[in-house]
């Protein structure tokens, strides 16, 4: 079959693909900027990249008519800005009016389960999603899931640094709200399960694991995992923003998302039986099992997706190609050059950077500029690094952004999506002379962004220096 999937460089889609392609389909992914994709990784013929934004429905124009399905993975719940359920209700509305030019017999859609009575913005947002699509003429199959258990999902890296850095927790009371937590390999194979099967069309499925938790017992499970004692108290005071404070400067969430999660988090997530596991022969992975088969992904280096890489920042909105061009006017540089003997070795260390590995010179430092970017509304360090000696464009590295990365150039280039009063890019690079070049770029926005650079000088002078001793030396 041929396959149209939206949201191909997101959590989800990335998982998705292959496991389509596996299955011998061929796969059109659309992608808001094709510089993000890398073909490179999949069985050659098996993918076609296709550049769009829902938001723009002329950028549609050329698209594929003759596909026999769609997925519909689209979320804008970690945007930065404006409404992001009248934004997710345009972009449906728009891929609807694609899909009913074309020739496609099933939309598949990836909600959430919303059977309570009052739904937080969020659930109600999925819903709204859900029934615009609806109104397609292409009958929809909408699969609604809970919390998504996998290394990378949003809900496992928070849990995660819940437990592994909180000895103590004193938490708001919407940690005794109910859910039933999926493993996303079980998302994974509903949504390739359903894929052409008639008995699935127009009509809904809750998709949930074999456990009903309540948030407490999520940490506290997961810490019995990890073989760590926490101890949780629950205190009745914490507000809805406090809560999402709380979550933003411990976790390595944003902000937005973090207000969202928090919202979702009262209203218990409680899916509806059916028997969809039975007819697709899908065994339901308990949520103890789920958290070892991803820190087994972890410790493999073997993770695909991470909540992040899908962002909606405007560097995504412009493309990422956009910021290859580091400007040579109107900018500040700090160049420092140094011989190595192995460039090899220089290479791995330099693609290796940032994450649990650090920055190979004063980290406590690195550590307090992230602490400070959170403390104005920036994304800070936690984000950390998917793989821990490989990265791809589009990814996130701790507080930047992965914008060029080649092994044959010897070269990583990355942009800062830290709060700054202007841009900033971060280059490293091993010439023909073995030397190690790194540049630190940065394009001041009025006075402020040439009174932060100059307040800067000091601490860039040794943390740069020492930064590229290490990656030359080892």
């Amino acid at each position: 079959m041929k396959i149209l999937l939206t949201g191909a460089t997101g959590y989800i889609g990335r998982r998705l693909l292959p496991a389509l392609i596996d299955e011998g389909h061929h796969v059109i992914c659309v992608v808001r900027d094709k510089y993000r994709f890398d073909t490179k990784r999949y069985k050659p013929g098996s993918v076609t990249v296709f550049e769009g934004d829902l938001m723009k429905p002329k950028s549609f124009d050329d698209c594929p008519k003759d596909i026999d399905a769609a997925y519909y993975l689209v979320h804008s719940m970690n945007m930065s800005g404006g409404d992001f359920s009248k934004e997710e209700r345009k972009s449906a509305q728009n891929f609807v009016a694609l899909l009913d030019k074309t020739k496609a017999k099933q939309i598949i859609y990836l909600g959430g389960i919303v059977n309570e009575e009052h739904l937080s913005k969020h659930l109600a947002s999925r819903k709204a999603v859900e029934d615009e699509l609806r109104k397609s003429k292409v009958p929809v199959t909408a699969l609604r899931a809970g919390i998504i258990v996998g290394s990378g999902s949003a809900s496992f890296e928070i849990i995660r640094d819940l437990v592994e850095k909180l000895p103590f927790m004193i938490a708001p009371k919407w940690i005794k709200t109910k859910c039933q937590p999926i493993a996303i390999r079980n998302v994974i194979q509903f949504l390739s399960g359903v894929l052409g099967k008639d008995f699935t069309y127009n009509k809904h499925f809750d998709i949930y694991g074999p456990d009903t938790l309540t948030y407490k017992q999520m940490l506290e499970r997961f810490a019995k995992v990890r073989k760590l004692k926490r101890k949780i108290i629950t205190v009745p005071v914490f507000t809805p923003r406090l809560s999402s404070y709380w979550l933003y400067f411990v976790t390595s969430t944003a902000y937005p998302l973090a207000k969202n999660l928090v919202d979702s988090m009262k209203v218990d997530v409680i899916g509806e039986a059916n028997e969809l596991p039975e007819k697709l022969h899908v065994h339901l992975i308990p949520y103890e099992e789920a958290i070892k088969m991803a820190f087994e992904k972890i410790e493999q280096n073997l993770v695909l997706s991470s909540w992040n890489d899908a962002g909606n920042s405007q560097i995504f909105r412009k493309g990422l190609s956009k910021h290859i061009e580091v400007p040579k006017f109107g900018v500040f540089k700090n160049k420092q050059t140094e011989k190595t003997k192995n460039t090899d070795d220089a290479l791995k260390r330099i693609f290796a950077i940032g994450g649990r590995n650090g920055w190979y010179y004063a980290n406590w430092l690195w550590e307090f500029r992230g602490f400070i970017d959170k403390l104005f509304g920036g994304v800070g360090l936690r984000r950390g690094r998917k793989n821990a000696s490989e990265t791809s464009v589009g990814e996130a590295l701790d507080f930047w952004r992965v914008i060029l990365v080649s092994k044959e150039e010897k070269r990583l280039l990355l942009y800062a999506e830290m709060k700054l009063p202007g841009e900033a890019w971060l280059e490293f690079k091993i010439n023909d002379k073995n030397c190690v070049v790194q540049t630190a770029t940065f394009r001041p926005l009025g006075l402020a962004g040439r009174l932060y650079w100059y307040a800067m000088l000091p601490f860039h002078f040794f943390i740069f220096k020492g930064m590229l001793h290490h990656i030359a030396a080892g």
